[in-house]
């Protein structure tokens, strides 16, 4: 096994941990407190909101590490 499969084999076990992290941490909670179906669909599209936020926060975070890292160090 080269050394990018294992990068890329830590990064997909990695991302699998995030994702079921937030689906118990905030997905789970926000669906059981309601009853009604349609309450709980609009709860998971607003936790579907939360994660894009969370990525996109993280992409732009990375961006900037990757693109600041040589002036920095």
């Amino acid at each position: 096994m080269s050394n990018t499969q294992i990068t890329y084999l830590v990064a997909v076990g990695l991302g699998v941990l995030g994702l079921l992290a937030f689906l118990l941490l905030v997905v789970v909670p926000a669906v059981t407190a309601y009853r009604r179906v349609h309450e709980r669909l609009i709860a998971v599209m607003l936790s579907a909101y939360v994660l894009a936020a969370f990525v996109g926060v993280g992409l732009l975070l990375g961006a900037v590490v990757v693109v600041e890292w040589p002036r920095v160090f």
